[in-house]
């Protein structure tokens, strides 16, 4: 297993899953026995998020030291997510429209699921605006936002704590070293929950299957395939040419994120690689105070894969009800999913309650989303990989924006990728 690299064993858990939730469709024994596994390994990443995001966010802030500078990060920021959350809807419309996913079927071969789990999350946070969202970026209670996983509110708390220990100078020396050692040590913490990723992968995956089966998936196929065309599309044009006016290469990209991506899509969660994640973008040349700020701050600003699956959604459902949408109302539709898609970030379950909370506001049956909730596992797996892929870039690319992008740190990274990945293939080999 030693010579085995970590993407490999991820790849290996996710195919054994399938193939055991395949097999034991429909028994319930399988999800008694493998989901234990699963929320081990979820439990154990979301032990580690918090504290990762707090000290390196800390760390990252008082070495800039400057006001003025983390304000125009700041802004660049989330001028960049608002452009490129903009740039994803519009593609998930333009396929709904060229694909027409949702015409033509037959309502009555498809199970209906309960979305009621949803409805009453929806029903809380259907008022919820976007100054609340501001509102509520401001913790009550810091200590409560930790236990609630609150990460606008940890944000916040962390950037204005590290530009407190930057102001103090040296008395604030002895504080910035404590949590550069939590970072370190929490990076370590990290790599060794990391190598139980592969049989996280396998009961999750496993238990998945096994409850819904392969052959439900037949007459949604071509939403599944519509979706995954255009994550690949939205990822391969649009962030790849984004990528080259950076300087930079979404295949790269790919390339150093290759085990985050895998399990990023396999557990559909992005909290499962935050972590990694940030620690790659600076070993590939990104400063701390870039990566500690921008990738943790697009887990809620910039869902590329999230937003532009709920318009492609949306459009499905309408075509499944045989309801026509003019430009004008897909322009609506693409305002209201500017809106509710930042609102509510954070709640679970996040993508079917910005949809829940969109569709009557353009006068789509909100009854639709019960024919695809039990497909959705399958596609919360691509957004979340595309969020990943998303929030990696925009570190690279406001790194460059702000001139402080380490090129020959990167270059120097690339090419111990590629050692790494020779001397495994050759021991692969050997073996």
């Amino acid at each position: 297993m030693k010579k085995m690299g970590l993407a490999l064993q991820i790849v290996i858990g996710l195919v054994l899953g399938i193939a055991l939730g395949a097999v034991f469709y429909g028994n319930p024994a399988i999800t008694t026995y493998l989901q234990p596994i699963g929320d081990i390994f979820m439990r154990l990443i979301k032990m580690i998020v918090v504290p990762i995001v707090i000290s390196t966010l800390i760390v990252g802030v008082a070495g800039v030291g400057d006001i003025k500078k983390l304000g125009k990060l700041g802004g660049k920021t989330l001028l960049y997510f608002e452009i490129i959350t903009l740039i994803a809807i519009v593609v998930g419309l333009l396929f709904a429209n060229v694909f027409h996913p949702g015409a033509g079927i037959n309502m009555e071969h498809l199970a209906k699921s309960d979305i009621s789990k949803y409805v009453q999350t929806t029903e809380t946070t259907k008022s919820h605006g976007l100054a609340d969202t501001f509102i509520n970026i401001v913790p009550t209670n810091i200590f409560d936002s930790i236990m609630k996983g609150d990460m606008l509110a940890i944000i916040f708390f962390s950037v204005l704590f590290g530009l407190g220990i930057a102001a103090i100078g040296e008395k604030g020396k002895p504080v910035l070293h404590f949590f550069q050692g939590v970072s370190e040590g929490m990076f370590w913490v990290t790599n060794q929950v990391m190598k139980f990723a592969p049989f996280g992968v396998f009961a999750l995956i496993g238990v998945t299957v096994s409850k819904f089966g392969v052959a439900s998936l037949i007459p949604l196929g071509k939403l599944i395939l519509s979706v995954y065309g255009a994550m690949i599309f939205f990822v391969i044009i649009i962030l790849g040419l984004v990528a080259k006016i950076a300087g930079t290469s979404v295949f790269t990209l790919m390339k150093i994120l290759k085990e985050e991506l895998i399990l990023a899509f396999s557990t559909a969660s992005s909290e499962s690689v935050l972590p990694k994640v940030m620690e790659k973008m600076e070993k590939f040349g990104v400063p701390k105070s870039v990566s500690s700020f921008v990738i943790p701050t697009g887990y809620s600003f910039n869902l590329d894969g999230s937003t532009l699956y709920q318009a492609l959604a949306a459009l499905f459902i309408a075509q499944m009800y045989g309801i026509h949408m003019p430009i004008s109302a897909q322009i609506t539709l693409m305002l209201v999913l500017m809106l509710t898609s930042k609102g509510i970030a954070g709640v679970p379950g996040v993508s079917f309650v910005v949809l829940l909370a969109t569709l009557g506001s353009v006068n789509i049956p909100v009854e639709g989303l019960m024919f695809i909730v039990g497909i959705d596992r399958i596609l919360d797996m691509a957004r979340t990989a595309v969020n990943v892929m998303g929030n990696s870039l925009a570190a690279v690319v406001m790194a460059k924006w702000e001139g402080n992008y380490d090129t020959a740190k990167g270059k120097l990274y690339v090419a111990k990728i590629k050692q790494s990945n020779q001397s495994v293939n050759e021991g692969a080999a050997s073996a």
